[in-house]
C-alpha cells in the first residue's frame, strides 16, 4: 500500500505519496471525514462505475489550469482517474501503463528500471485524495455558478423597472458579472436579458447607458435573430456615435460588436456605408496612446473591405496614406491586417493612385518583403505590382533604388509559394526595362556573386 505521511506546514496538512510527487495541501478534517487516510473504505479502483464517471465529469468541466503534480500521470500529463502503483513505487493512470506494457516495455516509464514484478496495485489513497480534491473544487464552482445566475436574474429584473442612475448602476454591475463568469453570459440570455438590454439602444439613448449595454452585448453568444435585432439603423447609428465620442473601451466594444454583426449572412453593406464609422475607425487605429484599439480597429476595417460598395469610401477619407504611415510601428498581426486592407484597396483605380502618391508606399513595401511572413510578402508584392504597373518608369526606378531588385531575387530563390516566385519574376522584368544589363545587375547587388 502507498504510504501517507502527514506533516504540518502553514496550518494545513501536506500529503506525500511514495515520494512520487510534491504532495498536496488538503484540509485534515475533510480528509478524515471522507475516509481518505489510511487507504480504508471502499472506493478506489473498486469504486462504483457512477463514481468514476462523476470524477471524469468533474475533471472535464473544471478544466483547471493548475492541478497538484502528484495527481498527474507522468505518461499522459493528465489527471489520473484510476491510479495504480508499480513495484518501483511510481504511480500511473491504469490505462496508460497498460498501453505501455502492450507496446512491449517492461520498465518503469519514469525511472526506466526493469520491473521485477509486472503486477499493478490500485492506489486507493491517492484515488480518494484526487476524488476529494476535485469534489471540493467542483462544489465550489457549482455554488458560484448558482450565485451568479441568481445575481444575473436580480439585475435583469432591476433593469426592467430602473431608470436614470439606477439603470446605469445595474448595467455596470451586470457588465462586471458577465466579464468575470462564463456562466453569466448564458444566464443573461436564458433570463431574457438580451431583449431588455437591446431595447435600451435607440436614438434617444445616452452614451452612459449605451456604452454599458454594448459592453454586455459584445460578450454574449448572439444567435441570428439577436444579431438581426441589433442591425436596426438606429442601433447601428448609436454605436457609430459612441465609436467616435466614447471612451477607448467603448470604442473597442462598439468595433467588436459591429464586426460580430457583420458575420451574419443578412448583414447589408448599407449599414457600414458610413463616413462617421470609417473616420471613427481610423482615429481608433491611429491612437498611439491606446494601442489596444489598433487590432480590433484594423480587424473591422478588413471585414468592411470585403464589401466592394464601401471600398471607394475608405479611399475617399484618406485611409491609404494614413495606413501606409502606420506600417513601420505595427505588430505582426496588425501589420498583416493593414497590408490586406491596402492590397484590397489597390484593386481600385483611386486606391492605386493614392498608393502611388504616398511617398513611403514603395520604401515600406520593399522593406517588408521576406521580413515578417509569407502573407505579408504576398500583400506587399501585390501592392508594388499595382503601383509599378500604374507608372512603370517613375515607380520602377524608385523601387529599384529602394532595393527591390535584390529583395525580388531573394523571393525567387526562397522556398515560398510558386505564385509569389512567378509574380516576383514578372516584377523584376518590369523593373529592368529602364536599365542596361550592367547597371541593373549592380542594382541587384549581385556583382560579387557573379565575379
Amino acid at each position: 500500500m502507498p504510504m501517507f505521511q502527514p506533516s504540518k506546514r502553514d496550518g494545513v496538512v501536506v500529503a506525500g505519496f511514495d515520494g512520487s510527487g510534491d504532495g498536496q495541501v488538503l484540509d485534515l478534517d475533510t480528509a478524515v471525514k471522507d475516509g481518505v487516510l489510511g487507504g480504508g473504505g471502499g472506493g478506489g479502483i473498486g469504486a462504483a462505475v457512477g463514481e468514476k464517471l462523476y470524477l471524469k465529469k468533474m475533471i472535464e468541466e473544471l478544466d483547471l489550469p493548475e492541478i497538484p503534480s502528484v495527481f498527474i500521470c507522468p505518461i499522459s500529463l493528465e489527471p489520473m482517474q484510476e491510479p495504480v502503483t508499480l513495484c518501483t513505487g511510481q504511480t500511473y493512470e491504469r490505462s496508460n501503463i497498460l498501453k505501455w506494457f502492450n507496446l512491449g516495455h517492461y520498465t518503469c516509464p519514469t525511472t526506466m528500471q526493469e520491473l521485477w514484478d509486472d503486477s499493478i496495485t490500485p492506489n486507493r489513497t491517492l484515488y480518494h485524495l484526487i476524488y476529494t480534491w476535485f469534489s471540493q473544487k467542483y462544489s465550489l464552482m457549482k455554488k458560484k455558478s448558482e450565485d451568479v445566475q441568481g445575481r444575473v436574474s436580480e439585475l435583469i429584473q432591476t433593469l426592467k423597472k430602473a431608470k436614470g442612475q439606477a439603470r446605469i448602476q445595474a448595467l455596470k454591475e451586470l457588465k462586471q458579472v458577465v466579464a468575470l463568469h462564463v456562466t453569466a453570459m448564458k444566464a443573461v440570455v436564458d433570463e431574457g436579458g438580451f431583449s431588455i438590454i437591446s431595447s435600451l439602444l435607440g436614438p434617444f439613448t445616452s452614451h452612459a447607458v449605451g456604452s454599458e449595454a454594448v459592453a454586455i452585448l459584445v460578450n454574449l453568444d448572439l444567435d441570428s435573430e439577436s444579431k438581426t435585432n441589433l442591425m436596426q439603423p438606429t442601433k447601428i447609428s448609436l454605436m457609430i456615435d459612441m465609436l467616435n465620442e466614447g471612451s477607448v473601451e467603448t470604442k473597442i466594444n462598439c468595433t467588436r460588436l459591429i464586426e460580430k454583426l457583420m458575420e451574419e449572412k443578412e448583414f447589408r453593406s448599407e449599414s457600414i456605408s458610413s463616413h462617421g464609422l470609417l473616420v471613427g475607425l481610423m482615429r481608433l487605429v491611429k491612437d498611439k496612446k491606446h494601442s489596444n484599439g489598433i487590432l480590433p480597429g484594423l480587424s473591422l476595417l478588413r471585414s468592411i473591405c470585403l464589401h466592394k460598395q464601401v471600398m471607394s469610401l475608405i479611399v475617399s477619407i484618406g485611409a491609404v496614406p494614413q495606413l501606409v504611415e502606420l506600417l513601420p510601428a505595427l505588430e505582426p498581426d496588425c501589420l498583416e491586417l493593414a497590408l490586406f486592407i491596402l492590397d484590397k484597396l489597390s484593386s481600385l483605380p483611386e486606391g492605386k493612385a493614392a498608393l502611388k502618391d504616398c511617398g513611403n508606399t514603395i520604401p515600406h513595401m520593399v522593406r517588408l518583403l521576406m521580413r515578417v511572413s509569407e502573407s505579408c510578402t504576398q500583400y506587399a508584392l501585390s501592392i508594388l505590382w499595382s503601383v509599378c504597373k500604374l507608372a512603370p518608369e517613375e515607380c520602377s526606378s524608385v523601387a529599384v533604388e529602394a532595393g527591390l531588385a535584390a529583395k525580388l531575387l531573394l523571393v525567387i530563390q526562397s522556398g515560398c509559394n510558386p505564385v509569389l516566385k512567378q509574380k516576383s519574376s514578372e516584377l523584376l522584368k518590369l523593373c529592368s526595362l529602364n536599365y542596361t544589363d550592367t547597371i541593373f545587375i549592380s542594382k541587384c547587388k549581385l556583382t560579387r556573386t557573379i565575379q
